[in-house]
């Protein structure tokens, strides 16, 4: 595996990982997935704050769409309970006669 900052890299073993971990190196495998991430990283204010709004805005999109989606389900219990009152009267009654062209 490796450690890597910027364009420093170095072959570590296990032993060394939480060494290079603590001082900001991302551990690599061999295939350049990232398997462990340095300490000390930073994210501009700017960037958080954009995201903390992204996040804002979303739950309350999911509480509208959650609340819709309520509505939906209790109108879709509603038409199940018609058509099934309409299935049980009209077969009760005796289907109307066609009528034949002549």
């Amino acid at each position: 595996m490796k450690a890597v900052l910027g364009n420093k890299e170095y072959f570590i073993d296990e032993s060394q990982k939480k060494h290079y971990v603590d001082r900001g190196y991302d551990i690599c495998d061999e295939d350049n997935t990232v398997i462990a991430y340095g300490r000390r990283k930073t994210v501009p204010y700017d960037e958080y704050a954009k995201v903390v709004r992204e996040i804002s805005e979303l739950k309350e999109q999911m509480q509208r769409l959650s609340g819709e989606n309520d509505v939906l389900r209790q109108q879709i219990s509603q038409a199940k309970q018609f058509a099934e009152e309409a299935n049980t009267k009209s077969s009760g009654k005796a289907k109307p006669k066609e009528e034949t062209a002549g």
